[in-house]
C-alpha cells in the first residue's frame, strides 16, 4: 500500500535520494568562567535531612492568603514561613526592647 508522495518520499532510504549539501553549523565561542562572578550567588540550601518539619491546619481564606503571598513575594512555602516567623519575631523584640510585652 502506498501513502502520500511526501510520506514515501521521508521514509525512503538515503541512497534513493539526492545527498544535501552539509549544514553551515556555527559554535559559539566558550567563554570561561571565573571563580569570582560579579553577581552574588545564593548560598546553597540545606537538606531536608538538615531541616525540621513544622505544619498546620488552615481554613480556606488563610490558605488563599498564602498563595497570594506565594505568588507576589515569589517564595515557596518554607521560605514563606520563615519569613513570616522572622517578622513576628522581630515585632515582639522591638516590643520587649521598649518594654512595650
Amino acid at each position: 500500500m502506498q501513502g502520500p508522495p511526501e510520506i514515501d518520499e521521508a521514509l525512503a532510504p538515503a541512497s534513493r535520494s539526492s545527498p544535501q549539501p552539509a549544514a553551515d553549523v556555527r559554535t559559539l565561542p566558550k567563554v570561561p568562567r571565573s571563580s569570582h562572578s560579579t553577581a552574588k550567588a545564593k548560598p546553597a540550601k540545606p537538606s531536608r535531612a538538615e531541616l525540621k518539619h513544622f505544619g498546620g491546619y488552615l481554613d480556606d481564606d488563610t490558605l488563599e492568603k498564602i498563595a497570594l503571598l506565594r505568588v507576589r513575594l515569589k517564595k515557596d512555602n518554607s521560605e514563606l514561613i520563615k519569613h513570616a516567623i522572622d517578622e513576628l519575631y522581630s515585632k515582639h523584640s522591638a516590643k520587649r526592647a521598649f518594654g512595650d510585652a
